[in-house]
């Protein structure tokens, strides 16, 4: 087992729990909607015999209460859990310790008191998506500069349109990424990048000026991302404006944004940035939170060429109404909040919970725990 180190959240001194190896006297609550392999439960109890596991086959996502055949008194015993967005109230469970988000995002417990007025932990499940949504963002990326969709179209129609003029299409090769957000997806996606020769520029909202600073201490699938941090040929950091803007106008080909919702990265990039990228021509990528573009911005600058193109996994509005313009911009790829999908998902989140709860027994730090101050 790995000796992940995060830092703590708060901002304050946290004391070490007494080591409990067994994890006697603790109840591990799992809802999700699907069953976990019994392979997976039963090494739950061989680690630790101590610990009592329930599941309940439930869809927090799509239900809008909490499953109803869990006993008030069943509650009070509960003391980690396995979620989304649905949460008792901490009354209802005053024994939790660890909320194991299903997702790597927290955003939507931000506002909720069982986080904001207690000490329980949340952790998400940062670090199971780089895979697959690095392959997305590549995906699109080479799909715009080899025409794809454009020859979609086409097949569609049974029209072949040969082109004779070998520069239509653009070749990924010395080309710059510029990466708003150099976490666990953004460090898979330097790695593919580079492995096709591009180059990386990396942005954080603090400054990472040592090599340790700059090592990745979320979960990491092996052999994978960036650990060291070494791929980026330069970084930048600052929440500024002028900070911001120096970044945007560095020869950025592709700009990819995979930034958390925040007060602070809300219309993060809207006109002044678009128009700050309009001196390279820059493809734009979303797989953070739609609000993290200005929408109305986004539609004016593919209409009126300020950048070469978007690709959007997410968008906001979410979900796209159908009349919505941003379905006509030019030069625009949409797809349905879909880049994180990958069968290998659930694998990875036992994963990151059976590190968490290896760190439990130890009385350590846990993985991906989320900030209080910075939201994630």
């Amino acid at each position: 087992m790995r000796d992940i180190l995060v830092e703590n959240p708060s901002g304050t001194a946290v004391m070490e729990e007494a080591p409990n190896k067994d994890l006697n006297g603790h109840k591990l609550l799992m809802l999700v909607p699907w069953d976990p392999p019994a392979e997976y439960i039963d090494s739950l109890h061989k680690a630790f015999p101590g610990l009592e596991v329930v599941h309940a086959n439930w869809d927090t996502w799509q239900e809008h209460t909490l499953p109803s055949h869990i006993r008030d008194e069943d509650w009070k015993t509960v003391t980690i859990l396995l979620t989304g967005p649905k949460l008792p109230t901490k009354e209802a469970a005053p024994n939790l310790q660890l909320v194991q988000l299903q997702s790597a995002g927290a955003n939507y417990v931000l506002n909720n008191p069982l986080f904001t007025d207690t000490n329980i932990a949340f952790c998400t499940a940062n670090g199971v998506h780089p895979p697959q949504i690095a392959e997305w963002i590549i995906c699109t990326y080479l799909a715009f500069q080899h025409r794809i969709p454009h020859f979609l179209d086409n097949m569609k129609e049974r029209k072949w349109e040969h082109s004779w003029d070998d520069s239509d299409a653009l070749d990924a090769v010395n080309q710059r990424v510029g990466i708003f957000g150099y976490g666990s997806i953004g460090r898979q996606v330097a790695r593919v990048a580079k492995a096709i020769g591009m180059d990386v520029y990396a942005y954080t909202n603090r400054p990472r000026p040592t090599p340790e600073s700059r090592r990745d201490h979320s979960y990491i699938v092996p052999g994978l991302g960036d650990p060291d941090g070494t791929l980026p040929s330069k970084w930048f950091s600052g929440t500024k404006p002028e900070e911001i803007r120096e970044f945007l106008s560095a020869g950025l080909d592709l700009l990819v944004l995979a930034v958390p919702l925040t007060p602070q990265t809300r219309g993060l990039i809207s006109a002044p940035q678009f128009q700050t990228l309009r001196g390279k021509g820059t493809f734009v990528v979303n797989i953070g939170r739609g609000p993290v573009i200005n929408t109305d911005d986004l539609i004016t600058a593919l209409n009126e060429g300020w950048i070469r193109g978007a690709a959007l996994d997410v968008t906001d509005p979410e979900p796209l109404p159908k009349e919505h313009p941003l379905w006509d911009a030019k030069n625009i790829i949409i797809t349905p909040h879909i880049s994180g999908n990958s069968a290998s998902y659930n694998t990875r989140l036992l994963d990151i919970l059976k590190i968490n709860l290896h760190k439990l027994s130890e009385g350590k730090e846990f993985l991906n725990r989320v900030s209080k101050k910075r939201g994630y």
